[in-house]
């Protein structure tokens, strides 16, 4: 009997979301950063193990205070991701104690979890930083006595503590089904999604302050080369003429340092040489701005005609 489906990573930011779904997928398919907002859209990581396979949908973390039409529309990719899975995993910092379980359980996203009345299960992460692991159990008992949860499993995804438990639990909620896509592999999402992202991941090591949550990227052009390395474009935009000097840097050497990390990132994906090129634009107020990020692939409704 085979077992298949949809799971949705769900949680705050910095939750460490990102970090299961490359753990549990054993590849960095998830950019990871300690800054919020590093996810923006759902990525998508298929797993497949004996006779279960589980698409994992990782989503942006829930944004409390929505201050940007962006914002609004990483909510939606929650709220889509909820209505698309069979299974719910939700992630809770387990080093953030009943103040942060408290903080998740009043989120208003919750309510979409409570009423999906899906399978869902809570995820303590980060345990290899808690000393007093019996200081979780009260968090613990607090939680599943909300009646949201089916279950509950404490891992550390960084060391990959615990990780096999978590399956474990999460094929039992599973749907019987047939694989929904080819066991060898990883992802449905297009090669240029994932080269956007690792350029989008050196934005966030290399900038400080606003610069990161104030860059999208965009994919023009990948030509495949079977005698040289494939020539890839991108534009990184920006909001402010101020922000693009910054980005490109003292006689362009931070763009220098972008791409020369996203290079090798890129490279390590794709397994070819790579040649990179860089080009910063400026799109002022693009996150606020409803034609800008529906050009840039978010789901923004058009407006009503009257």
């Amino acid at each position: 009997m085979k077992r298949a489906g949809f799971v949705a990573i769900l949680g705050k930011p910095n939750a460490g979301k990102s970090t299961l779904l490359n753990a549990l997928i054993g590849e960095p398919l998830s950019i990871v950063s300690p800054k919020p907002e590093t996810t923006r859209r759902s990525v998508v990581g298929i797993l497949t193990r004996g006779d279960a396979q589980m698409v994992f949908l990782d989503t942006p973390g829930i944004v409390h205070h929505p201050k940007f039409e962006l914002h609004q529309q990483m909510l939606t990719v929650i709220r889509q991701a909820i209505a698309d899975a069979d299974v719910l995993l939700v992630l809770l910092d387990a080093t953030g104690g009943m103040d942060e379980a408290d903080a998740l359980c009043a989120e208003p996203i919750m309510e979409d979890v409570r009423a999906s009345g899906k399978p869902t299960i809570l995820v303590l992460t980060k345990m290899d930083a808690v000393e007093e692991k019996a200081s979780v159990l009260p968090i613990v008992e607090r939680m599943m006595a909300s009646g949201m949860f089916s279950s509950s499993v404490a891992v550390s995804a960084l060391k990959r503590k615990f990780l096999d438990e978590l399956l474990a639990v999460l094929i039992e909620h599973l749907p019987e089904s047939e694989f929904l896509y080819d066991p060898e592999q990883l992802s449905s999402q297009q090669e240029r999604f994932f080269i956007a992202e690792y350029i989008r991941e050196q934005v966030y090591r290399h900038c400080q302050q606003e610069i990161p949550y104030s860059v999208e990227v965009v994919v023009t052009d990948v030509t495949e080369r079977s005698d040289g390395p494939w020539y890839i474009a991108a534009e990184l935009i920006v909001e402010r003429h101020s922000q693009k000097k910054i980005l490109i840097g003292r006689s362009g050497s931070m763009i220098k340092r972008i791409g020369e990390d996203a290079r090798k990132r890129i490279e390590a994906h794709l397994g070819v040489p790579v040649y990179l090129d860089l080009y910063v634009k400026v799109r002022e107020h693009w996150r606020n701005d409803p034609t800008y990020l529906r050009a840039f692939g978010y789901h923004v409704k058009p407006p009503t005609q009257r």
